[in-house]
């Protein structure tokens, strides 16, 4: 399993977000790298996101909400989500769904 993973729902829409592209990102001193992308699955998911184990350090998933938005007839007012987190615990599996509606968006550490 992948050492970051996530899950997007849609909550105005009240299922899973499918088809959300999303980017695992590594900040360096040069700014941002990517580490791996994909795009969610019927379920909202991607469980194979990037390797099975990463250094220490501050990393970002980047939502693209414009295209999901876009395909789901909506318009947001977010056109992507980057949510930023510390990887302090090597040996931990993070899980950082989001929450997602046009005009709102919340996040929270998973198991």
């Amino acid at each position: 399993m992948s050492h970051v993973t996530t899950h997007v729902l849609d909550g105005a829409l009240g299922r899973p977000a499918e088809q959300v592209a999303v980017r695992l990102e590594h900040r360096s001193e040069e700014g941002w790298d990517l580490v791996a992308e994909g795009v969610t699955d019927e379920d909202g998911r991607i469980g194979a996101l990037g390797p099975d184990h990463l250094p220490e350090g501050v990393y970002r998933l980047v939502f693209d909400t414009d295209r999901y938005f876009g395909a789901t007839g909506q318009v947001g007012f977010y056109p992507d989500v980057a949510v930023s987190f510390v990887l302090a615990d090597t040996a931990a599996h993070y899980h950082v769904p989001l929450l997602l509606s046009p005009f709102a968006y919340s996040t929270y550490r998973g198991s």
